[in-house]
């Protein structure tokens, strides 16, 4: 049998391609997650064959962007999140069959994707009609007898109920005031930065503490402008807010999005105001002593 021609780049090294990786854990295990690529695109729409609506229940949903060209642009644009992002983590941070907490639950994309891959998740939301519509898709999605456990409330509130340990506290919080998704009292996306971080940090206390020992927490997070064009340093704020929770800063990997409506936003918000257009978000992974 002949060997195998092996490919040499031009300083004589072999090129390890990362094949291999893909198939052992789903994506390459890097600190850059692409998900232009064709094999997360794939099981991006692999999973939307399934059924999962996650934008049913997100109506009231209101989207405000900051610019320095126009201000307070109010859209109903709802954002979905990632299906095949919920499978790489799932399998890269929490045991098999293990235990998911996400205090900030919003669609049901995160709940549905962690039943059906054998996890048994556990999510909280205050809005009472997103967790309605979360429920009617994981009775049409899901077995009856393996459907994710969802909770209507405040996490603030709701959690202080809660007696069992998590194997992986996942979630995606809403970014300060962004999508305000409520004028509900205990919302934290309709409140000042300050009462947000406030309320925000608590809620981030009393997950970790159902984290059990040596178990990873993730938030997906993004950072966000202020009134006047700068930002406010979310992404630092909730690595501050975990640190103090009693977990270490663990791992951080960049979310490379689609570039999608990005290239026509560019031209006026850099020729304006010298903004970079935001293409990314932050994957936030903690571990616990």
């Amino acid at each position: 049998m002949k060997n195998k021609k092996k490919n040499i780049d031009l300083f004589g090294n072999e090129i390890i391609t990362n094949v291999l990786l893909r198939d052992k854990f789903i994506e390459p295990p890097f600190s850059v997650l692409d998900t232009k690529t064709g094999n997360w695109q794939r099981r991006k729409k692999e999973w939307k064959k399934i059924g999962i609506k996650s934008e049913i229940g997100r109506d009231s949903v209101v989207i405000t962007m900051n610019t320095s060209y126009k201000k307070n642009i109010k859209t109903n644009y709802v954002s979905i999140f990632d299906p095949a992002l919920c499978e790489v983590l799932y399998n890269w941070f929490c045991p098999d069959g293990g235990t998911i907490l996400d205090p900030f639950s919003g669609g049901s994309v995160r709940g549905v994707v962690a039943n059906y891959l054998g996890f048994k998740y556990t999510g909280i939301d205050i809005r009472q009609e997103q967790i309605e519509s979360n429920r009617e898709q994981g009775i049409d999605i899901l077995e009856v007898n393996n459907q994710p456990n969802w909770y209507v409330g405040d996490s603030n509130e709701v959690l202080n109920g809660f007696n069992k340990e998590f194997d992986f506290v996942f979630s995606c919080p809403p970014y300060a005031d962004l999508e305000v998704y409520s004028d509900l009292k205990g919302d934290i996306s309709n409140m000042p930065y300050n009462n947000f971080m406030l309320a925000y940090e608590e809620i981030i206390k009393k997950s970790c503490k159902l984290l059990k020992s040596g178990g990873y927490a993730c938030f997906v997070v993004g950072e966000v402008r202020d009134k006047k064009g700068n930002y406010i340093g979310f992404v630092p704020d909730t690595i501050n807010a975990f640190e103090k929770a009693g977990v270490r800063f663990y791992n951080e990997a960049i979310l490379l999005n689609s570039i999608a409506s990005a290239s026509m936003r560019a031209n006026k918000q850099f020729s304006s105001g010298k903004k970079l257009v935001k293409i990314h978000q932050n994957v936030l992974i903690f571990k616990k002593p």
